[in-house]
C-alpha cells in the first residue's frame, strides 16, 4: 500500500492495523535493559520485607521507588 493510500485511510478514521507490522512495534523509552546492582545486605533485607508486606517481588518495588523518586526530581 502507497503511503498518500495508507494516510487517506487513516484520515477518514478507517482501520490501518491489518496494514501494520505490530510484531515490531515498540513503545519508546519502554524496553527494558537489564542492570546488576549491588545493594548492602541491609538493604535487600528491608526490601524483602516491603515486598513481602506488599505481596510482590523485590524487583517491583525497587522499579517503583526508582520511578516515584525518578518523577520528583523531574517534576
Amino acid at each position: 500500500m502507497k503511503a498518500k493510500d495508507f494516510d487517506k485511510k487513516f484520515d477518514e478514521g478507517k482501520s490501518i492495523v491489518k496494514h501494520l507490522d505490530l510484531s515490531k512495534a515498540r513503545r519508546s523509552e519502554q524496553e527494558q535493559k537489564r542492570v546488576n546492582v549491588d545493594f548492602p545486605i541491609w538493604m535487600i533485607h528491608s526490601l524483602d520485607k516491603e515486598a513481602k508486606r506488599l505481596g510482590v517481588p523485590r524487583q517491583s518495588i525497587i522499579k517503583i521507588w526508582l520511578a516515584e523518586r525518578l518523577q520528583q526530581i523531574s517534576a
